[in-house]
């Protein structure tokens, strides 16, 4: 059910409202299994599990805008049926929610006189963007938050078959070799709703700290790549999300970081540490300005190509799309800029429709005429592109790797001159001493 009668026309006519590899397929393939409306009155009374799946956007001083979770509520309410229902809050929403949402919920239910009953669990989405379908299936845990053992039953039956990897796997997303079972978390409302915060927060904490030491990299002279590989092997550590370059973006990551930060704030409560991950992921998009202006030493006329416009590869999300961001500091420091993206780019001119970023329909198209090229999106399609060609119809061969995603020597050896946001100074030394070996134990 959604209240957007063009996205539910299109859904009906099986055209997928964004870009996910393999949905429409699976759309297809539960065709006969799914149902799309914009009436409550069709989707609620017969559902013995309602997940509100509604967006959370940031509002005012970090807090979430909750407008759109009261008004599914309240009209969950008024239009439940006779039976027991459970009521999943999947949308990320603030610590103590669950209990508000149970408040909404109970009001609207006993104006309707309906004489079933209902709980409200938080079931948290772990789902990265561009292989949500695989980690839906394939989850690396599910949490259900609940007071009710009634209500975890429920969900439990409901995901007993992802949990236990009973089903048959489809042929386009098959089953990760050796995945036997996918762990099962139980525990309360609110412990739920601060795990997800909790999650998204720690990875964004991993990813400013690698930027930030690749900022030291880049004084000292050593190569990030070999560092974040060199900690990352360690198995406390990890090598996920330690890459290195211009920063998170997405609906997830800037939000829940200022929602934690918010919301530690209404108990008199600073979170410096996650401050500063926001402050360092913001600096990041600074920095390529900065790394354009070494190059190029004036922006003010200057033709920069953008390769990449979604906030990750595999997906049309633009939104808080560092690429985006980046683009129009540059518009607003006096450059035309020309962009691309192999996905993204219908959604960019429908929702930026009076942007001044030239779009282009090749990556080629992006390099003609420009004084340097930013790989912002490091989407695999732009790693194999004929860098010879796309070098000579340039006014100057530069490319700025913001994601450390391009092969160096390649890009070099096709003439260009390759700046990274965590590249070596030139002329960094390290600090020599004589050191004699020994081992020392005990």
């Amino acid at each position: 059910m959604d209240v957007d009668p063009e996205k539910v026309r299109a859904l009906k006519r099986g055209e997928m409202p964004f870009y996910e590899p393999h949905l429409a397929e699976v759309v297809a393939d539960a065709g006969q299994n799914l149902k799309f409306t914009t009436e409550y009155s069709e989707a609620i009374p017969q559902a013995h599990v309602i997940f509100i799946a509604v967006g959370t956007p940031p509002g005012q001083n970090g807090n979430p805008d909750l407008r759109y979770l009261e008004s599914a509520a309240r009209s969950i309410g008024e239009n439940l049926g006779s039976h027991f229902t459970v009521i999943v809050n999947k949308s990320t929403v603030p610590i103590g929610s669950g209990v508000w949402v149970d408040s909404l919920l109970r009001d609207a239910f006993e104006r309707n006189g309906s004489r079933g009953g209902f709980a409200v669990a938080s079931n948290p989405e772990f789902l990265r963007e561009g292989s949500a379908l695989h980690d839906s299936l394939y989850p690396d845990r599910v949490v259900i938050g609940t007071a009710e053992t009634t209500t975890a039953e429920v969900l439990y039956t409901l995901y007993r078959p992802i949990l236990e990897q009973s089903f048959v796997a489809p042929r386009y997303l098959p089953r990760p070799e050796g995945l036997q079972a996918a762990p099962l978390i139980s525990t309360d409302l609110a412990s739920a709703e601060l795990i997800k915060y909790a999650a998204n927060a720690f990875l964004s904490l991993k990813i400013s700290y690698i930027n930030e030491i690749g900022i030291l990299a880049e004084k000292v002279g050593a190569d990030i790549a070999q560092v974040a590989k060199g900690i990352g092997l360690d198995a406390r550590i990890g090598t996920r999300f330690l890459q290195a370059g211009i920063g998170w973006g997405g609906s997830c990551f800037g939000k829940d970081t200022a929602a934690l930060a918010a919301t530690a704030s209404d108990y008199g409560l600073d979170m410096p540490i996650v401050k500063a991950a926001r402050e360092v992921n913001s600096r990041q998009r600074q920095r390529v300005l900065e790394k354009l202006l070494s190059e190029l030493h004036t922006l003010k006329g200057r033709t920069i190509g953008v390769l990449g416009l979604a906030f990750k590869p595999n997906t049309d999300d633009l939104r808080d799309a560092p690429a985006v961001d980046v683009a129009k500091r540059l518009i607003e420091r006096g450059a035309r800029v020309k962009a691309h993206d192999p996905i993204a780019m219908e959604r960019f001119r429908k929702e930026n429709p009076n942007s001044e970023v030239i779009c282009c329909s090749t990556a080629e198209e992006v390099a003609v005429g420009a004084d340097a090229l930013v790989l912002a999106t490091e989407w695999p399609q732009y790693r194999d592109l004929n860098w010879e060609q796309v070098g000579s119809t340039m006014r100057s061969a530069i490319i700025l790797d913001a994601r450390l995603a391009l092969d160096r020597a390649r890009i070099t050896r096709a003439g260009f001159r390759y700046a990274g946001l965590a590249e070596r100074t030139k002329g960094a030394v390290m600090k020599e001493r004589d050191v004699s070996a020994a081992t020392i134990s005990g």
